[in-house]
């Protein structure tokens, strides 16, 4: 019961703030709800939800329980528990796991696909999962190595003007797939996991006439590859290999006249067998919860000055 409600009833408020017309009323081991039925049996769904979560020794918090909430009143099967004490990767004391249905389902189609794609907006933990799952494949022995792949495609800025030699220059461009993994494999150990080419990171070009065997291999904004750059990404799938490919297309920094690879993809893959692609939305966002109202915000506003668009270029 400790678990359940929380340090300082957190998890108990955020039930009640999610159903301001139940009553909740707890004495001992008893929880009492009154209030409209249909809303006592939805809170009453929740807490046994909160319960099993409680009972896996996940921890729970306020958050954890909106996230519920929002998995309850979605159209799927999933269930809160389902989705909430999937483990994934556990590492340094910490547990990655998917926080929403989507990132659950997202997690499953790489378990069953060798190629996925998972498109979305910032902060939907599409980069994040996917090399959790690359790290996860590793430690099992299910493939040998790791590559990460990123195209250095400026967002504005000029990579002619960064100081250094050219790895300096790209290094900036992949600094985010290095963030993401001294945070699921001991930092000491991938100086010597890269000089022995188990994990490598490298930009997109480096790709080119390879062939990668028994590798997971994930490429990041992929929104920012043209359509002959993604060809040859993927036809470096060799034996043994999968591939998840990561990318928002309403980010896209190629030069004005090129098409996204990731756009033009869609189009050719869909339907292929044991080839998967995953749309994860502002539902998904598991950043700072100001950021899934700024992706709605820009939609609404891409959606308004679409028709504008379209006559100027008529």
């Amino acid at each position: 019961m400790v678990a359940l409600l929380g340090q300082r009833d957190e998890v108990l408020r955020a039930v009640e703030s999610g159903f301001p017309t139940v009553d909740i009323h707890v004495r001992g081991n008893v929880v009492t709800l009154t209030g409209r039925s249909g809303d006592v049996a939805l809170a009453e769904r929740l807490i046994d939800e909160l319960s099993q979560i409680a009972a896996a020794s996940q921890p729970l918090s306020a958050d954890a329980v909106e996230r519920a909430i929002t998995i309850l009143t979605a159209a799927t099967t999933d269930r809160p528990a389902q989705v909430l004490t999937m483990n994934i990767l556990s590492s340094r004391g910490k547990t990655i796991r998917p926080k929403t249905v989507g990132q659950k389902e997202y997690v499953d189609a790489i378990d069953r696909n060798t190629v996925v794609f998972g498109i979305g907006p910032a902060g939907t933990g599409k980069t994040y999962l996917a090399m959790a799952k690359a790290v996860q494949a590793l430690q099992s022995k299910a493939v040998n190595r790791i590559v990460l792949t990123r195209p250095a495609v400026e967002a504005g800025e000029r990579l002619g003007f960064l100081p250094g030699t050219l790895n300096d220059k790209i290094d900036p461009y992949l600094r985010p797939l290095y963030d993401a993994l001294h945070d699921m494999v001991d930092p000491d150990s991938i100086p010597r996991l890269m000089a022995a080419g188990t994990i490598e990171v490298a930009p997109l070009a480096y790709m080119r006439g390879r062939t990668l065997n028994d590798a997971f291999i994930v490429l990041d904004e992929a929104q920012n590859t043209s359509a002959e750059q993604m060809k040859m990404f993927l036809t470096r799938l060799g034996f043994g290999s999968r591939i998840v490919v990561t990318g928002d297309v309403t980010q896209i920094d190629l030069p004005t006249g090129t098409r996204s690879g990731l756009k033009v993809v869609q189009d050719i893959l869909d339907g292929i067998e044991d080839v998967a692609f995953c749309r994860l939305t502002s539902a998904d966002v598991v950043r700072h919860r100001l950021v899934a109202e700024i992706v709605d915000a820009y939609s609404r506003f891409d959606a308004s000055v679409a028709p504008v668009r379209e006559g100027w270029r008529r």
